[in-house]
């Protein structure tokens, strides 16, 4: 069963998102920071990561700069906007290649 890593200090996020992956037949591990992220990466290296980019002590992006020296682990670098009809932008980043892509368009 593939391992999805939920990185985000929203910890709605962090249930909300773990019910609706486990729901598809993914494991999922939760971080509240990229720090802890990091640390549990070391032990338990999951199949791809879902990184929020604004987050406290560590954000996504420190921390996918800092996963990039050590691992070509998939990664979708997530980031939510206050306005609830805009839809979540998602940065899909491998070792080689980065899209971006707003969730729900074609």
């Amino acid at each position: 069963m593939p391992t999805i890593a939920l990185v985000d200090d929203d910890r709605n996020i962090l249930t909300s998102v773990s019910i609706a992956l486990e729901a598809e037949g993914y494991r999922v591990t939760t971080y509240t920071d990229g720090a802890l992220a990091l640390d549990g990466f070391k032990t338990a290296p999951p199949d791809l990561a879902i990184l929020d980019i604004k987050m406290p002590r560590m954000d996504g992006m420190e921390t996918l700069r800092r996963l990039r020296h050590k691992s070509d682990l998939p990664v979708i670098l997530s980031r939510r906007r206050k306005s609830p009809i805009s839809p979540t932008r998602l940065r899909i980043s491998t070792p080689h290649v980065e899209h971006n892509r707003i969730a729900g368009a074609a």
